[in-house]
This record gives C-alpha cells, sequence and structure tokens, in this order.
C-alpha cells in the first residue's frame, strides 16, 4: 500500500460527538476497500473477542483505536491517522476524538485536512460538539464538509428522522459561515452506504461516501496560481562553494532568473538557481520541497519567507486572532508564550480578549483568560516582525501555535485575521541621546535589582536599605514597591493569575525605561510566577537583571503579618492570597538568595550591595 505518485492525495478527518461512530465507519471503510492483510483480519478478530462492543461480530473501531485505554474505554483519545488507497485516489484519514476534553486533539487532526466528515448519531441528533466541531471545521478553512448521519439502522433508516436533522444542521451551519455540505445517510456498522450504496434507504439518491470522497474536487493547482511563498526551513550551506535557502514550496512557482524578496528585511535580489534532490530544476511549484540560491549575497536565514518580489505577504508585529485554547491552565494576557507559525519563531503576548465565543449559541461572551478548549477573539503582539498571510487567504502563513516557554508544552492554537492598524502606523521615533549617554551622565551602569518572595517576607524592607546604601555612595536609584504601585498605575488591577501577570508585565516596562535612563532600579514584588520574572529579565540587557530571593519559610512570614492578611486570607475574606490560595513558584537559579532566617535585614542589604558593585561593569 505505498503512495501512487499519479494519484491526488485527499486529507481528511473524522469528527463529531462520542460515540458517533467514527472509528467504526473508518474501520469499515479499510474493510471494504480490502486494504487489510490477513494477520490485520486476524488480530481484528482476536481484537473483537477480548476487547470488542459487537459481540461475536468485528469491532471495526479497534483498527483505529490503538491505545490500550482507548480499547478499554471504548473512546477515542489520540488522533489516529490511517492512509488508504482506491483505484482513482490517495487518502490520509485522521480519526479525531469527540470528547470535549480531546478537543485539542481534533484541531491538530484538522490543521491539515482538506475535507471533514461530521458524524452524527441518528438517535441523538446535532449535539454540543457536533456544534464544537463544525465551528472549528470552518475556523480552520476547511470547505468540504460531509455530515455523515450515521446509525441509520437503529431508527429503522428513517427518512424523516435523516431529514430532520439535515434541516436542523443546516440552519446552525448557515450560522457560521459554512455555505454548503453533504449529507449522507450510513451505518458504519452494517456498511450501509459506506463503500456502495445500499438497498435498505432507497428514498437516498446521493452517492455512497466513499464515491462522494472519491469525486469531491480538490483544487490542488490553486496553491501553484498564488504568488510565490517558500518560508525557509534551512540554510544549506555544504561548502564554501554553495549558500542556498531550502523549504517547501507553499503557493506559487519559482523559475531561474525571478526577482524575489526575502522579509521581513524586504531585501530585494533574483534567483540564480533551483537545487533538488534529483538535480537543477527549470521550475518549482508548490508542494515541491527545494533549494534557492540568489545572484546577491544578502542575509537570509531560518524564519525568513522568500516571496515574489511584487507581491510580498505582509509583515507587522499587532494582530487580531482566534485562539483555541488547549491547556488546563488558563490563557493569562500579558504572559509572553512563543508563536510558532511556518518556520518562525516570536515571542508573543496576548494583551486583550475581546470576546469568548458560546459555540452552541454563537454569543459573544465577555471575558479576560481562556479556559482548556475554549475559543476567543484576541489582539497579541509579538518581539518582532512576523510575516503573514490572513488565515483565510494561506493557512500556511495564517496558522500558529503558542508554546508555553517554561514546559515547552503547546497550550494554544490560532488563525490570524488582520495585523492591527496601529502596527503599521506606530514606528520606533530615533533619539539623539542613547541611553550609554544617560548611564554615562550619571557614571554607573544601568541595573534592576528585582527583589521575590512571599508577602511578609522583608522584601520592602530590605530594598529600602538597599536603596539608602546606594544613595549614600552617590548612585542614581529608583525603587518600584508593589503596594505603592497598586496606587496609581496600577490601580485598576485585582490579584487574580491574570491581573498578577499584567501587573509584573507593566512595572517591567516602567523599569524598562528607567534603566534606559541610566538608573539602577529596585523592585520588589511578590511576583509569583517564573514566567513573568523571566519575561522582565529578557526585556533587559544581558547582566542587567539580578533576581533576588528573599527565601522566607511561609510559617516565618505568616508569622510576621505585620497587616494582618495571612489572617483575613486564612478566613476566607481574601481571595488569590500568595501562599494561601494562589502559588508562589520560587527562583530556581536566583543572582541572590537571602535566608532570612540566617542574616539580618541590614546585613542582606549589605550583601546585595556588594555584590551588585562587585559586578564587571562596576569595575
Amino acid at each position: 500500500m505505498a503512495p501512487q505518485p499519479h494519484k491526488d492525495l485527499l486529507r481528511f478527518i473524522t469528527c463529531g460527538s462520542v460515540d458517533d461512530g467514527k472509528s467504526t465507519l473508518i474501520g469499515r471503510l479499510l474493510y471494504d476497500t480490502k486494504l487489510l492483510y490477513s494477520d490485520q483480519l486476524a488480530a481484528l478478530e482476536a481484537d473483537s473477542r477480548q476487547f470488542g462492543t459487537q459481540g461475536q461480530g468485528l469491532d471495526f473501531a479497534l483498527l483505529v483505536d490503538g491505545l490500550a485505554a482507548e480499547r478499554e474505554q471504548g473512546i477515542t483519545i489520540d488522533v489516529a491517522y490511517r492512509f488508504f488507497a482506491t483505484a482513482t485516489r490517495q487518502f490520509i484519514v485522521a480519526d479525531t476524538p469527540g470528547h470535549e476534553q480531546y478537543t485539542r486533539n481534533m484541531v491538530t487532526g484538522a490543521s491539515t485536512a482538506d475535507l471533514a466528515v461530521i458524524l452524527v448519531d441518528a438517535r441523538k441528533g446535532i449535539l454540543t460538539q457536533t456544534r464544537r466541531h463544525s465551528y472549528l471545521v470552518h475556523l480552520l478553512g476547511i470547505r468540504h464538509v460531509v455530515l455523515a448521519i450515521n446509525k441509520m439502522d437503529l431508527v429503522g433508516y428513517d427518512q424523516a428522522r435523516f431529514d430532520a436533522i439535515v434541516a436542523d444542521y443546516a440552519g446552525f451551519a448557515r450560522s457560521i459561515g459554512i455555505e454548503a455540505f453533504t449529507a449522507v445517510p450510513v451505518s458504519g456498522l452494517r456498511g450501509d452506504n459506506i463503500s456502495s450504496r445500499t438497498d435498505s434507504m432507497p428514498w437516498y439518491a446521493g452517492p455512497s461516501l466513499l464515491a462522494h470522497l472519491e469525486a469531491v474536487e480538490i483544487d490542488i493547482a490553486a496553491a501553484q496560481c498564488r504568488p510565490l511563498r517558500l518560508p525557509v526551513q534551512w540554510v544549506n550551506r555544504p561548502h564554501a562553494d554553495f549558500r542556498g535557502f531550502s523549504g517547501l514550496l507553499a503557493a506559487g512557482s519559482v523559475r531561474p532568473g525571478d526577482a524575489v524578496r526575502v522579509l521581513p528585511s524586504g531585501r530585494l535580489t533574483t534567483v540564480s538557481r533551483i537545487a533538488s534532490f534529483d538535480g537543477d530544476m527549470d521550475i518549482a511549484v508548490a508542494g515541491q520541497s527545494v533549494t534557492l540560491c540568489f545572484a546577491d549575497e544578502i542575509d537570509c536565514s531560518r524564519g525568513d519567507v522568500i516571496a515574489r518580489a511584487d507581491e510580498p505577504p505582509e509583515v507587522a508585529d499587532q494582530f487580531e486572532a482566534t485562539i483555541v485554547w488547549m491547556a488546563e491552565e488558563e490563557l493569562l494576557p500579558g504572559r509572553p508564550y512563543w508563536l510558532k507559525l511556518a518556520t518562525q519563531t516570536v515571542t508573543a503576548t496576548v494583551h486583550g480578549l475581546k470576546h469568548e465565543i458560546n459555540v452552541n449559541t454563537l454569543e459573544r461572551l465577555a471575558a479576560r483568560t481562556l479556559g482548556l478548549n475554549a475559543i476567543g477573539v484576541a489582539t497579541l503582539g509579538t518581539d518582532r516582525p512576523l510575516v503573514f498571510e490572513p488565515y483565510a487567504v494561506d493557512r500556511g502563513l495564517g496558522g500558529f501555535i503558542l508554546v508555553d516557554k517554561l514546559s515547552n508544552a503547546t497550550v494554544g492554537a490560532g488563525v490570524l485575521h488582520f495585523a492591527l492598524r496601529r502596527s503599521q502606523n506606530v514606528h520606533w521615533q530615533a533619539l539623539e541621546i542613547s541611553r550609554e549617554k544617560h548611564a554615562e551622565l550619571k557614571q554607573q551602569k544601568p541595573a534592576v535589582l528585582w527583589f521575590t518572595g512571599l508577602s511578609g517576607a522583608g522584601k520592602s524592607t530590605i530594598a529600602n536599605l538597599v536603596e539608602k546604601q546606594l544613595v549614600s555612595l552617590g548612585r542614581h536609584t529608583f525603587l518600584l514597591d508593589g503596594d505603592n504601585v497598586r496606587h496609581g498605575l496600577n490601580r485598576d488591577l485585582g490579584f487574580t493569575d491574570a491581573d498578577r501577570v499584567e501587573n509584573i508585565r507593566r512595572v517591567g516596562e516602567v523599569a524598562r525605561l528607567m534603566t534606559d535612563a541610566g538608573l539602577i532600579v529596585i523592585a520588589a514584588f511578590i511576583s509569583p510566577f517564573r514566567a513573568e520574572r523571566a519575561m522582565v529579565r529578557q526585556m533587559m540587557l544581558p547582566g542587567e537583571f539580578l533576581e533576588i530571593f528573599i527565601d522566607t519559610p511561609l510559617a516565618a512570614a505568616e508569622a510576621r503579618d505585620a497587616k494582618g492578611l495571612y489572617r483575613k486570607a486564612r478566613a476566607g475574606l481574601l481571595r488569590n492570597f500568595t501562599g494561601i490560595d494562589s502559588p508562589y513558584e520560587a527562583p530556581e537559579a536566583a543572582e541572590i538568595r537571602i535566608d532570612t532566617t540566617k542574616l539580618s535585614a541590614e546585613q542582606a542589604a549589605d550583601l546585595i550591595v556588594a555584590r551588585l558593585l562587585a559586578r564587571p561593569q562596576e569595575q
């Protein structure tokens, strides 16, 4: 069953609610197209006896439900991919899970699909997960939709039931923008209308599911007709006499002599040569992996996009996007995440949620964050220009994932709608006086002394003593205290995780401006999350940020409790209090650790000032 190059390839997914029969349908397709070897059939028979749900019959779902947990529970958890082929076309099908908690797996399977088969149990009709998956199918740009109304045998092959479900779905499909779909009544278990027409439903005049999959028109030439787009995956430099830029041609075509533009820099050059595994080419088209050589020596690296010179994609750093959140931990606006789009990796921050979308009613709900499987529209910004196109134009340059910087787990997926106008209209203003000049005038090196620890650990006390010592030595300082900034700059913020993230982001920006002015900034904040302390560190130049962990045991901090905050938190009068009902993530590699059970505040201040003045920059 090796791929056959002369046939085109259709990628499709099966999706829908739990127990709608997705795995059984795919298993039946594989069985009916006679693509199972004798050992696979023998294994299916044995597995059906051990794990099957069909008595003495074959349980076709076991052909794709490969995980032990899937077989034990009779559900699909992971995405299962299967290749099969008929006389006219090749197929790769992704069987995606129906449980809401595995919606992220469904998004993974749908991201590369050309067609979606949305299954509905004829007994249950349109369910919440049917609507959710339909919304995601449309959101992810799948334009060919099949509504497979399954288990028709369990409703006596009733045409009225079929027509009612089709009418119900049609109204919802129109409301979310699905312009057309094909409805097919099937029984995955019995094989009705799967690979061939059935006699059980003479009232149905349409094609079988397989016949439709073979005949549906996929415009494989559409990408080739668009302007050139080649995201650079690798700079190919095998020896000093060769330098090329390798990648998959995502759109368009290219010939030697064509003028191209490298983005985001915008530099122009011409293609001198197209190299491939099979030798040099006179033309390359979308879908081919090639190496382009340039006539000029210009800067081009992984993540850049090579485009047609007179029709380049857009470049921006602020966008509106729809995000599907895929992690147990909530999305936190203001927290930096890795954003991966094509071959580009940048730091991205969600600036604010416009609304969350209720996929059942399509109602737009006010939201400040997103939970697992939630879908929302947000504005986001990146730390440097991103080459993109709206997802409706190009799925490759418009779709992205978000990755947690600490765990490296994929936490979200999204699609870009457009660049915000302000990203094009707001530019950096060149200044005559540099940050180096400001520091020179003050005769010091800028720094940020970032004090972190539990409430009552002694951060503010020690920070005050440090500033007094530095001022006595003639240093120019400014102390940012957690309580003080909440009286003005951050008075609109509370103490939820999302607000804590935004609190630290704002303070970090202020601290960065103060270091630009040449100051030594002393910041005393609980700052409970490692990710936000890392974010502030990245705002500064190397060596300027010193994390100072005021390490005080919770019991000792609570015993001090001069403000009575722990007492209120223990009584349930103060929510989201760090150390009680909100976590504190201790630093893993702080530059300075102060054990307040062994050092007095004065001794701690002496140690911190000595460490600061011992920096190489201070010598």
